[in-house]
């Protein structure tokens, strides 16, 4: 696992929003997008940090977590619409961030930049090549980055136990390893109509192409009286290629990274990528939708992913969702609810080496990732989702979607991280920010 540089905690001045003397006693936090994820990190993280602001373009979202926060840790948090505002505090340590993922790159390089600490949700990018980007700039300041596949720290240390029998060789030679991630669901023709009042939706699109507004008047149960059911926005941006990676980057982010730890493969990539069935949600020429009003991600598919060692990887939308590693002496399935296969069974005769999870998290497992994040703060190693293996495993998921966006099998060379000779590929490793929305570096 790389390590970044030991640059020291930089020192908030000393108008501290909630009075503290130093950086080694509670840091002070702020959050960067509040909708679900955004207040679940929030409330995991008030036993090892306070909070002095918050920032979402939702004013109604946004109100109602200042509420919350107050309420849990008896002071207000200051509320912005603009992160930006939030950047420009001197007594404020670190940031989480749970935008749409369009949003990541831009907001974690300039709080780095800023000298914040970063926790930010899985996916971590949008493209491939903004991981290069956000690992040059960690290298660059020293700061502390974790980002948010929590299954590294939590669910019941199930994933940290299913790779310490890989790494026991329980199952022999791993040969095949499945991520089942989910389906995502197809829309109907979702119309152009005003943003609601209370959404800032030039800000919301942000890097993104500016477009109109989409959304049914359907509604389901959520902030604000209810969200759409069918939307560019909300719970729904995960179903557009412009703001997300649907299930491979969402689900994907968090089972193929335990598939890759397992695999020893934090460190390099696959050697191809083929999609072997799939269905994308709209038509689709040279790699981009031919229309713009309904959801755009793969709804289902099949990828084969060549992994060194001779190890196939595949990625489904079938089947229950977790992870199946299959090798030469026996099988097992882990996800967040259960560890079973007769090498789980054998764990009565003949349990895993005294250390063994420990050993392959590197200490004393935290308390949640936050914890993790928060001890990383103090020491200035990197927290154990570091960007750097994250970004490997999570270039096979874009490359999954670049394969099926194109209709072809993609080569892949993990030294170079370059589509091997497909110029039309490789152009779907970056995407340009629009106007204004540019990354200050």
């Amino acid at each position: 696992m790389a390590v970044a540089g030991t640059a020291s905690i930089l020192l908030p001045s000393a108008n501290r929003a909630f009075g503290y003397q130093t950086s080694s006693e509670r840091p002070v936090f702020a959050t960067i997008g509040l909708r679900n994820q955004g207040w679940a990190i929030t409330s995991k993280s008030f036993r090892f940090a306070d909070f002095a602001a918050l920032a979402d373009v939702d004013t109604n979202v946004l109100a109602e977590n200042v509420a919350k926060v107050e309420k849990q840790q008896g002071k207000k948090p200051d509320a912005y619409k603009d992160y930006r505002k939030i950047l420009e505090r001197k007594d404020i340590d670190a940031v989480m961030i749970a935008t749409p993922d369009h949003w990541h790159t831009k907001i974690a390089v300039e709080a780095m930049l800023a000298g914040k600490d970063v926790y930010c949700e899985k996916p971590l990018t949008l493209t491939i090549d903004e991981g290069k980007l956000i690992e040059k700039i960690v290298k660059q300041t020293g700061r502390v980055f974790q980002v948010g596949t929590m299954q590294r720290t939590e669910s019941d240390l199930r994933f940290l136990k299913a790779i310490a029998l890989v790494k026991d060789g329980r199952i022999g030679t791993v040969k095949k390893v499945t991520c089942s991630i989910d389906r995502m669901e197809a829309s109907p023709v979702i119309p152009a109509v005003a943003a609601p009042e209370q959404i800032d939706w030039d800000l919301w699109l942000g890097p993104a192409p500016k477009v109109p507004y989409r959304a049914l008047p359907e509604m389901r149960k959520g902030y604000g009286g209810g969200v759409p059911l069918y939307s560019n926005c909300h719970y729904s941006f995960r179903n557009w290629h412009e703001y997300s990676g649907g299930k491979l980057t969402d689900w994907g982010a968090h089972h193929v990274d335990i598939a890759c730890w397992a695999l020893g493969a934090t460190e390099t990539g696959p050697s191809k990528v083929t999609p072997v069935e799939y269905k994308l949600a709209a038509e689709y020429k040279d790699g981009n939708p031919t229309v713009d009003d309904r959801y755009n991600i793969a709804t289902q598919y099949t990828i084969r992913v060549a992994m060194p060692n001779d190890v196939e990887m595949i990625i489904t939308s079938e089947g229950y969702n977790g992870i199946l590693f299959e090798g030469t002496e026996g099988r097992f399935f882990v996800n967040r609810g259960k560890l079973t296969g007769k090498p789980i069974d054998d764990l009565k005769d003949k349990p895993l080496p005294d250390g063994a999870i420990e050993k392959l998290y590197g200490g004393k497992v935290s308390a949640n990732h936050t914890a993790n994040f928060t001890e990383s703060m103090k020491s200035r190693k990197q927290p154990i989702s570091d960007v750097w293996s994250h970004n490997r495993m999570l270039e096979i998921c874009h490359l999954s979607n670049i394969a099926m966006r194109l209709g072809r099998e993609l080569k892949w060379d993990p030294v170079q991280r370059q589509i091997i000779g497909d110029a039309q590929a490789n152009s779907f490793l970056a995407r340009e920010n629009r106007k204004g929305f540019e990354i200050n570096l």
